[in-house]
């Protein structure tokens, strides 16, 4: 699935990279335990989080995610975006609570 279909879905707001939505998501992954995420979460996932630090990006890129969504109205602050667009990770927030992100996004993934 592309991720503008999952940004469309949501609603979500795009924070950066918004030139990378076409890419493809082939899971989610929900998590805010940054070692857990690097354990258990698969390339090209989205991953759905409440942390909003530049730390973030760099898991992200270090496990070849295709996007951080940012749960709950939270926004990443300045250092944390200007990281994503240097390492091409897009960004997305969305109001919605994570459990309510998440099943939209299993019902989408799942077909």
């Amino acid at each position: 699935m592309k991720l503008s279909e999952i940004v469309t879905e949501l609603g979500a707001e795009v924070k950066c990279c918004a030139e990378s939505l076409q890419r493809e998501v082939k899971w989610c992954y929900c998590s805010d335990l940054l070692s857990d995420v690097m354990a258990n979460a698969e390339k090209d996932s989205i991953w759905i989080t409440l942390q909003t630090h530049p730390n973030t990006i760099a898991v992200a890129s270090l496990i070849n995610l295709s996007a951080i969504l940012i749960s709950r109205g939270a926004s990443p602050d300045n250092e944390t975006v200007e990281k994503a667009i240097r390492e091409n990770i897009p960004v997305l927030t969305t109001n919605l609570p994570t459990f309510e992100a998440a099943g939209i996004l299993y019902k989408m993934l799942s077909k």
